[in-house]
This record gives C-alpha cells, structure tokens and sequence, in this order.
C-alpha cells in the first residue's frame, strides 16, 4: 500500500491564525497597521487583542492548516 501523501501547511495562514483547543480559530483584528493618528483611542482599544474567524471560513483554514 502506497504511502499517504503529506500535506504542506501554509506558511502565511500558518503565521497569521491560531487553533483554539475546541477547534475554532483566531485572528488578529485589522486596521490597526499605520494611519492610526485619525482613529479614536476608543477604536484602537477595540482593535487590540483576537477575535474568532467566521464559521464560513473555518474549512478554508482547516485545510490550509492540518497539523495545527
């Protein structure tokens, strides 16, 4: 029986997104890069921290993550 093929992670997800124990994945929030002198202190709080990605995009991920 042949062996199975190994699957290659993707670098780019792999630096960007985190696996949580249950399965679910996190983010980073975006637009907290560069221009933030014209966004509020309230807006730059809220941008801090994680958030989960989209039940939508979670396949997606899967695949492109497999041994995280």
């Amino acid at each position: 029986m042949p062996k199975k093929i190994k699957l290659k992670t993707h670098r780019g997800a792999a630096k960007r997104f985190k696996r949580t124990k249950n399965g679910k994945f996190l983010r980073g929030k975006a637009f907290k890069q560069h221009i933030l002198s014209s966004k509020t202190t309230k807006r730059k709080r809220a941008l801090r921290g994680t958030a989960l990605v989209a039940k939508v995009d979670v396949p997606k991920l899967a695949r492109m993550l497999p041994y995280k």
